[in-house]
């Protein structure tokens, strides 16, 4: 059975996510950007928490951990590549490890390049991946640690997973990342659709995370940077894709 998975928003635009194993009880949480609105999801389901996934160190995904650790006896895992600027971990992991969580195998992968360290919990099974501020709805994060060419290595590691994986993002992002990637590929009929389909939806205060992997593929600007038509707009046919990555990348940080 497929894992329940609850998004929670936190701050003024951030998520959190659970999950929840219905045949064990067992309840993991992706990052803890907010103590007070994970625990009350947790309270109104009655769920005990099991397992803290944190992606990375920003304080936007990491400071209400110790006030859900007073209530909830978790075990903290995130990467031993970044444990020196992490909350104290109970488990260090890095690229290639499977753990079982929730009763699923999780797959470790290094996604740095928001962050030096940054990783992404993958579950198969459920066909879920949590990527916090790595590969986001309609976008990426930031680099403000790592190397473009880094970054377009990360997310090429997550562009590659089964299509139908539904992305599980960290940030209420996807309006601004909408109106950007009109500046890219004003033509592409798929990502017009989704543009008005993010505007009714955050009209009507739903939304717009997670997404299916397949749709970030077909619109993400982020994505297509070896896309022959991204490539022509921006005027650069031929150039290596981490190259066109990084000058997207640049055009969104000045946007």
């Amino acid at each position: 059975m497929p894992l329940e998975i609850v998004t929670v928003p936190c701050l003024r635009d951030n998520y959190a996510f659970l999950g929840h194993d219905a045949e064990s009880g067992a309840t993991f949480l992706v990052d803890a950007p907010e103590a007070a609105p994970i625990l009350a999801a947790l309270a109104a389901r009655d769920w005990s928490l099991s397992q803290v996934l944190i992606t990375h160190h920003h304080a936007d995904h990491v400071d209400g951990l110790a006030e859900i650790l007073a209530q909830h006896d978790a075990e903290v895992i995130g990467a031993a590549a970044d444990a020196a600027r992490l909350p104290v971990l109970d488990r260090q992991v890095s690229e290639g490890d499977v753990l079982e969580i929730a009763g699923e195998p999780a797959h470790v992968i290094d996604v740095s390049g928001h962050t030096v360290g940054h990783i992404a919990f993958h579950f198969p099974e459920s066909h879920a991946v949590f990527t916090a501020d790595s590969l986001m709805a309609l976008g990426c994060g930031r680099v403000f640690e790592g190397s473009m060419e880094q970054m377009w290595g990360s997310l090429s590691k997550l562009a590659a997973l089964p299509p139908e994986t539904i992305v599980y993002s960290g940030h209420e992002y996807t309006q601004a990342n909408g109106r950007f990637a009109l500046t890219i590929e004003p033509g592409n009929p798929d990502l017009l659709a989704r543009v008005d389909a993010i505007a009714k939806a955050r009209a009507a205060n739903n939304p717009t995370v997670p997404s299916a992997l397949s749709l970030e593929l077909a619109t993400n600007p982020f994505l297509r940077a070896a896309e022959p038509s991204v490539q022509q707009n921006l005027g650069m046919e031929g150039a290596e894709p981490s190259v066109v990555f990084a000058e997207i990348r640049t055009r969104k940080d000045r946007f």
